[in-house]
């Protein structure tokens, strides 16, 4: 990645008047999920691309070495070589963009990887997740432990009640020491935007978040009852736009939560292309946060590669 952004000046000004129209950005929706994204004879190419933006996660109370080490392994090599090499591409590097795990869990990443001998960057949630309902000094330290124990990205959850009540410039307040405290790593910050109330609340947010210095902006943590859907990456990717025209800055968007097929990754992908433009079409500006996507993923690469679906004893292990 490039080095971490530094944010702007609070200007509220650029949030005063914003009103989203909700039934343009629902038909947007709409019509983005109801045609093909992509043709036939370039899924595979896509869903290859669409591999190296998976930050690989697990966030689960009973995660262990063990399991972190698997996870690391498996970012390392996302698809079976057999699979790969039956479609000349065994020697391209594929691996994900990122693992990430909890901050007690970070020491087990980077040592996993080291071992593996890769260097797929270290994300680690932080700041209370994944309410954010502690006080600022523990989520603040939270960011430093996972930063000194080897983390290069931390994903941040905000306190959604200061969206909630209006009170933007606490919300810049909060994210800039969050930005302190990362240090040089990669801040991704997390507005749970199935917590925030309306898509205009989104949209401000996304806004306050990036003036702070996040370098992405997340949709979810993937615990809310909703997570990321289009509507909400329209409005967020429709500011990330707008910031980026007001200050020449691009920031990265990670939608995360509920992606688990291989087809809703290609309607990401296409989102992506249509509203930012190709050179959003990277891992340093774009990222997938997903458990579970690189299996379905594996399966539609080895249906494509076979002509049927794998059997049981076939199936991918995760």
């Amino acid at each position: 990645m490039s080095a971490p952004s530094r944010g702007t000046e609070l200007d509220l000004s650029w949030i005063a008047k914003v009103q989203v129209n909700q039934p343009a950005v629902l038909r947007r929706a709409g019509q983005i999920q109801a045609r093909r994204t992509v043709k036939k004879e370039w899924e595979v190419a896509w869903l290859l691309k669409a591999v190296t933006f998976i930050d690989l996660t697990t966030l689960s109370g009973d995660d262990t070495f063990s399991n972190v080490q698997r996870l690391c392994y498996k970012a390392k090599y996302p698809i079976r070589e057999d699979l790969l090499k039956a479609l000349d591409m065994h020697d391209k590097g594929i691996t994900t963009a990122a693992v990430c795990v909890y901050p007690a869990r970070v020491c087990d990443a980077v040592k996993a990887l080291k071992a593996a001998g890769c260097n797929i960057p270290v994300a680690s949630v932080a700041t209370g997740f994944p309410a954010g309902q502690t006080h600022l000094q523990p989520r603040l330290e939270e960011i430093r432990l996972a930063v000194e124990d080897g983390a290069t990205e931390i994903d941040v959850v905000i306190n959604r009640t200061l969206v909630l009540t209006g009170q933007w410039k606490a919300l810049y307040d909060e994210i800039r020491q969050f930005r302190k405290a990362c240090g040089e790593a990669h801040l991704k910050t997390i507005l749970a935007t199935g917590e925030l109330g309306s898509l205009t609340n989104i949209y401000k947010a996304s806004m306050i978040a990036m003036m702070a210095g996040s370098d992405f902006i997340k949709t979810s943590t993937g615990k809310e009852a909703v997570n990321a859907t289009f509507p909400v990456a329209i409005v967020m990717l429709r500011a990330i736009r707008d910031f980026f025209w007001k200050t020449g800055n691009k920031i990265g968007f990670k939608p995360a939560g509920g992606i688990r097929s291989a087809k809703d990754a290609l309607v990401w992908l296409s989102l992506i292309k249509e509203e930012l433009g190709d050179e959003w079409l990277k891992p340093e500006l774009f990222r997938i946060g997903a458990s579970t996507l690189l299996l379905d993923i594996e399966k539609q690469i080895f249906h494509h590669g076979t002509g049927r679906h794998a059997t049981y004893h076939e199936l991918p292990m995760s």
